[in-house]
């Protein structure tokens, strides 16, 4: 970096020396204007009205006009004015930072020790660390004298020029001043979205997309010439229809709210599938697992449904049993599989009989659903006590 300017921080009665550098830089891609018949480049040029020469710059003076008065005014005129020789930054307040308006801040610059020893500018570095305050101070810079902010960023001073009161517009829009009735729903289905949408800002992790699609243009249209496709350089965007007014606020939210809980819900299952598929390479047993046995019971309930379409309710409510003394099936040993297995037709057998009670009353309110649920579930009952001594 090259100092633009060199001056002191006058801290009191302590003069801090430094040096001024520019803090920001603009990254676009630079462009110049061309004839578009023959690419001729075009320039401008420092005409004069009167006599229609081209006028060198070492030429030309400012002025000011008001009232059909022109005055002149000398580049060695201009320097006269006292503020302009200032090479001083006066520190004259010491302010909170919650005080200062964003809008106002325009430009920044690093400021650099300049002196043999930089004791001055590490205290003074210090003493806006220890307060937590920044530094209000006036200084002149390009012709022009300016109010700015000393604060500190990774242990050097930066100085933020800021704009006068009267530069910042006010802002006065009658629109704001109607009567606006927002819904509770409304508010907290807002905040909601906000909330899903929280993070911690990074600015490394955005892009001037623009920058970038304007590089890849330029690097295939060198390739490629005049016979450059932009559709197939930059693809065809997929959108989502007019960009007009939206009306119902509420609809718009719940819309809003539903895209982010999806896409988060997609990620979180594709996570859980992913481990779900491990598990199952790494384990040999995982045969025996209850969800594959209660598969098969669904498939061995669904034929016995293809028989009889009567029966559809009782073969659900069977698999449903099936399936619970599958369960208990694996997690025991052999002999307590046979034990189910007996419990399993002594229960086909109390439903025979037609006992009632008040949880069996509702899956069998006749005695063709109930034989139909018995002859379903005998074979049931088999392929349970049959798996569950596999692994035995």
């Amino acid at each position: 970096m090259r100092a633009i300017w060199k001056g002191a921080i006058a801290f009191g009665l302590v003069n801090v020396p430094v040096k001024v550098y520019s803090a920001t830089e603009d990254h676009d891609i630079s462009l110049h204007q061309v004839h578009n018949a023959d690419g001729g480049r075009i320039r401008y040029q420092r005409r004069c009205e009167v006599c229609s020469q081209v006028i060198d710059y070492s030429d030309i003076e400012k002025a000011y006009e008001e009232d059909g008065r022109t005055v002149i005014l000398s580049k060695d005129e201009l320097k006269s004015i006292p503020a302009e020789n200032s090479h001083e930054i006066e520190v004259v307040q010491f302010v909170p930072s919650e005080q200062l308006e964003p809008m106002m801040f325009e430009k920044s610059y690093y400021l650099e020790p300049d002196s043999k020893t930089p004791k001055a500018y590490v205290l003074l570095r210090r003493a806006l660390e220890d307060t937590d305050r920044v530094a209000i101070v006036q200084f002149a810079l390009r012709e022009k004298t300016r109010l700015g902010a000393l604060r500190i960023k990774d242990d050097v001073l930066v100085l933020q020029s800021l704009l006068w009161p009267d530069e910042v517009r006010e802002a006065n829009f009658p629109a704001l001043d109607t009567s606006v009735k927002i819904s509770p729903q409304e508010r907290e289905m807002s905040a909601a979205l906000v909330e899903s949408m929280a993070a911690d800002f990074d600015p490394v992790s955005f892009t001037d997309e623009y920058q970038v699609q304007l590089r890849q243009l330029i690097e295939a249209k060198l390739e490629q010439g005049d016979a450059l496709d932009t559709e197939a350089t930059f693809g065809v965007e997929e959108g989502e229809g007019g960009k007009g007014e939206v009306i119902d606020l509420m609809e718009a939210l719940k819309r809003s709210l539903d895209r982010k809980r999806g896409a988060g819900a997609a990620a979180s299952s594709d996570d859980e599938s992913g481990g779900e598929s491990d598990e199952e390479e790494d384990s040999g047993e995982e045969e025996a697992k209850p969800a594959r046995r209660a598969s098969g019971t669904k498939t061995a309930a669904a034929k016995a449904g293809t028989t009889s379409t009567a029966s559809k309710p009782a073969t659900k409510s069977t698999a449903a049993k099936a399936g619970t003394a599958k369960t208990t099936a694996a997690k025991s040993t052999a002999a307590k599989s046979d034990e189910t297995k007996s419990t399993a037709a002594k229960s086909s057998a109390t439903k025979s009989t037609g006992t009632k009670t008040a949880t069996k009353a509702t899956a069998s309110k006749t005695a063709s659903k109930t034989a139909s649920g018995k002859a379903s579930a005998e074979p049931a009952a088999k392929s349970t006590s049959t798996r569950a001594r596999k692994p035995a």
